[in-house]
């Protein structure tokens, strides 16, 4: 790639990062009430999310081998309890993401 290739990808990138970030506040101004379709995709959709997350972690794995599911179901229980004991997404994601990777990687 050329320096005038790299300088204008560069660009694009800055140009769809800026439109993503203020295109919000310009659709949505603050002395303006936001839609009712806006508001209830922003209640549903954190936790929309989160379900597929759930979905295309489990979905590999073959229930009928024990060294696939196990870990894999210790390591969402370790994320539920972290989340439900300390209420924090990264602490619970990271530490059930470690606890799953010493499983596999040491235990199984």
């Amino acid at each position: 790639m050329s320096l005038l290739e790299q300088i204008m990808t560069i660009g694009v990138v800055v140009i769809a990062t800026m439109t993503t970030r203020f295109l919000p506040f310009i659709i949505f101004p603050p002395d303006k009430k936001i839609p009712e379709i806006v508001s209830y995709l922003g209640k549903m959709l954190p936790g929309a999310a989160l379900g597929l997350l759930v979905v295309y972690c489990f979905k590999d794995v073959n229930v009928f081998e024990n060294n696939q599911i196990l870990p894999s179901l210790l390591g969402g229980i370790m994320v539920v309890g972290l989340h439900l004991l300390k209420r924090n997404m990264l602490l619970s994601i990271a530490g059930g993401t470690i606890f799953y990777m010493v499983l596999v990687q040491v235990v199984f």
